[in-house]
């Protein structure tokens, strides 16, 4: 799985907010004009969901899962993360 570089969201404080799609089949994340969009192949069950798109975020930008808090959006499809 190849995934964008998103190291220059690493900045303490940053709000990250994306689209979110459980269930999407695998696991993806792609930048477009309208933002971040993330697909997951988890259910969005007991936060599993918010766990596996917090993972492939801070792959994605190369720091530890345990940087990105999400702030908004624990049971919406729009979720704001922040690195702290």
């Amino acid at each position: 799985m190849r995934l964008p570089d998103l190291s220059r969201l690493a900045e303490p404080g940053t709000e990250i907010r994306l689209r979110v799609t459980p269930r999407g089949g695998r696991d993806a994340l792609e930048e477009s004009a309208e933002g971040l969009k993330i697909r997951v192949s988890a259910p969005p069950e007991d936060g599993k969901a918010n766990e596996a798109v917090r993972r492939l975020l801070a792959k994605a930008m190369g720091v530890a899962p345990s940087r990105l808090t999400l702030i908004r959006g624990a049971t919406s499809r729009e979720k704001c993360f922040r690195f702290d």
